[in-house]
């Protein structure tokens, strides 16, 4: 019997949700346009607190 078990995504970097926020905004989509600038941000705070 196989076990289903849950797969890796690739992590996405800096660059890959910059051009996803280009095109949130030239489509025109506020919530994903948040939702992408909320992630930038953790990733800035994720950052941070491993430079500190």
């Amino acid at each position: 019997m196989r076990l289903l078990t849950a797969r890796k995504l690739p992590r996405l970097n800096t660059d890959d949700y910059l051009d996803l926020l280009n095109l949130a905004t030239r489509l025109g989509d506020l919530q994903w346009q948040k939702e992408i600038i909320r992630k930038l941000e953790a990733k800035q705070a994720e950052l941070s607190n491993v430079s500190q």
